[in-house]
């Protein structure tokens, strides 16, 4: 599977990959919070489901069902801000809960929040500037 690129480097794929990496990080840490009986982790594993699993999967979905979001530069950008974010938010949640230090998790969040932002205009481009069908 080659690299995301706007010209087709299948990002749709490559956040469905990601999204179910996160799927077996977080059901794991489930599962150890669960064995343990120790669940000061639950929003770590919150967020690795929820950015991590469920939006990444939303994402690739939406890029897959749309292919011109992704012909847009924005595609890449929502890319590369979603998907370290994804991973690195939480793992900010864990620093801010284990080590009383919050930095981490405030940065990705707003790098998290970019990303959103980029998708978004990216659905309002397709939807203002929508590509003619070829025949």
């Amino acid at each position: 599977m080659r690299a995301p690129s706007n010209g087709g480097g299948r990002i749709d794929a490559w956040f469905l990959v990601l999204a179910a990496t996160c799927l077996i990080g977080g059901t794991g840490l489930g599962i150890g919070m669960g064995i343990a009986h120790d669940f000061e982790l639950v929003p770590v594993h919150a967020h690795v489901n929820l950015l991590g699993w469920a939006s990444l999967a939303l994402f690739g979905l939406v890029y897959r069902v749309y292919p011109d979001l992704v012909r847009s530069r924005l595609a890449l950008v929502h890319f590369g801000l979603a998907a370290p974010t994804a991973v690195l938010f939480p793992l900010g949640i864990y620093l801010a809960i284990t080590q009383e230090q919050p930095a981490l998790a405030i940065a990705a969040s707003l790098l998290w929040f970019g990303g959103a932002l980029a998708f978004l205009v990216n659905l309002l481009r397709m939807l203002a500037f929508p590509v003619p069908a070829t025949a």
